[in-house]
């Protein structure tokens, strides 16, 4: 009696299935997925070059401002130390910067897999999505250069 029954199942293919029937059409609706699929090329150069020169513009700004900030203390800190309002113990900046130095290589041996991994999954995302990454990084140095 088993075996009849056995007879009666249908094989799936699941790599069938799953090229018919992507993930987030379920999650998200049949309006959703790569950005391939649902924009025109002209209009994911826009959205990419848009968004890219946004946060070129941002960046170069918050860049600006952080330099500043940087040599304006470094500045503020020799004014007063050759106004003999603060004594700085060189040797001792000294001996914390490679103190220092020493502890990011070590993280940076210990972070190089975590690194190729999220380098290697970007990679892929800028293949899947070149038009929009292309976009971007065009207005992303636009941006830089207003």
């Amino acid at each position: 009696d088993h075996d009849s029954d056995d007879d009666s199942y249908e094989v799936l293919d699941l790599t069938e299935y799953a090229r018919r029937h992507h993930w987030w059409n379920r999650v998200f609706g049949r309006n959703s997925g790569p950005i391939v699929e649902k924009y025109s090329v002209a209009t994911q150069i826009v959205m990419g070059g848009v968004t890219g020169w946004c946060a070129g513009f941002l960046f170069q700004k918050v860049g600006k401002l952080a330099a500043t900030a940087v040599g304006g203390g470094f500045l503020l800190l020799q004014i007063a130390s050759h106004s003999g309002y603060v004594q700085v113990d060189w040797k001792r900046v000294e001996k914390d910067v490679n103190k220092a130095k020493k502890q990011l290589k070590r993280r940076a041996n210990k972070a190089a897999p975590e690194i190729n991994t999220l380098i290697e999954e970007s990679t892929e995302f800028i293949k899947q999505n070149i038009v929009v990454s292309s976009g971007f990084v065009g207005g992303f140095l636009l941006g830089l250069a207003s």
